[in-house]
């Protein structure tokens, strides 16, 4: 199984007048999401499931995909309150047959990281905007193996 990670890109920071999960892309977390959907849509198999928290940080990040045709699925289980477990039964870890893709938050994606890679008491931090694609496969017939594949920031994204 893949399960492929991607923090929100850059948003307004909180305010008075503007909550958490209402906090929209700045202006750079636009050019980010784009340049990221841009990657993950020249890499992702057409079979990924796209899950999305219900914050707007985080759909606007992913909708940079879906206008690429990608569907996406916001799921309340994504929330920024959600834990590392959350993800992981959101995701189906490690049963599910496509590729998964979770567009959510720190501290939870950092989370998963550690879980996956055998290090639960470390916290990852996964940055604005960049992706971390953990991948399982069998390595002999009793044993899966669990790595990471990839990580990829927007600075690296060549258009």
């Amino acid at each position: 199984m893949d399960l492929i990670l991607w923090r929100h890109a850059e948003a307004e920071p909180v305010s008075e007048t503007m909550t958490d999960e209402f906090r929209k892309l700045t202006g750079k977390g636009l050019r980010q999401a784009n340049k990221m959907a841009y990657w993950l849509d020249s890499t992702l198999p057409d079979t990924c499931r796209i899950l999305v928290s219900p914050t707007i940080r985080t759909r606007d990040t992913a909708e940079a995909l879906g206008v690429r045709g990608r569907k996406i699925k916001i799921m309340p289980e994504l929330s920024p309150e959600a834990t590392a477990i959350d993800i992981l039964r959101a995701a189906n870890w490690p049963n599910s047959r496509e590729p998964v893709l979770i567009v959510g938050h720190q501290p939870y994606l950092g989370q998963v990281v550690g879980e996956l890679l055998d290090q639960p008491l470390q916290e990852h931090s996964v940055r604005k905007a960049n992706v971390w694609w953990i991948s399982q496969k069998q390595r002999d017939s009793e044993n899966l193996m669990t790595y990471l594949k990839a990580i990829m920031s927007p600075d690296l994204v060549v258009k």
